[in-house]
């Protein structure tokens, strides 16, 4: 037997029903370095808790329960519980709002790369200014 262990709302939905603010969310997610490696080792198809604690040397179980049930507050994983008695397996999978909450992780990570590697460069400033100006449209 398949279980989906959720809230069963909406993404970015409370359980009262009202929405979350992305902003928060980010901040949530970003403000702990697991969370990061979690969502990517996701992205990377791994599902089961224990590839998840073991490719996070330090993390303990209980942190990574409490940010994974966080993220499933939020929309971004889902946890799929097989089976129906002991042992049962757990997996937890991105939904499609959490691969696109994902993109905006991916855009931070670009955008420290430019400033570590100091590759900004004038034309990418040029380019900038021409999106802001509306001249341009992004990719």
């Amino acid at each position: 037997m398949v279980q989906k262990d959720g809230t069963g709302s909406a993404p970015g939905k409370a359980k009262d029903g009202s929405a979350i603010p992305v902003a928060s969310m980010v901040e949530s997610i970003v403000g702990c370095k697991w969370s990061i490696r979690l969502l990517q080792l996701c992205a990377d198809g791994h599902s089961r808790p224990s590839v998840l604690l073991r490719a996070c040397p330090g993390l303990s179980a209980k942190v990574m329960n409490e940010r994974l049930r966080k993220m499933i507050r939020f929309g971004i994983v889902r946890r799929t519980v097989f089976g129906e008695k002991p042992p049962v397996e757990v997996e937890y999978r991105l939904t499609p709002f959490g691969r696109r909450f994902l993109r905006i992780l991916d855009e931070v990570r670009r955008l420290q790369e430019v400033v570590d590697n100091k590759t900004m460069s004038e034309s990418a400033e040029t380019e900038e200014e021409a999106i802001r100006s509306g001249r341009l449209t992004r990719r």
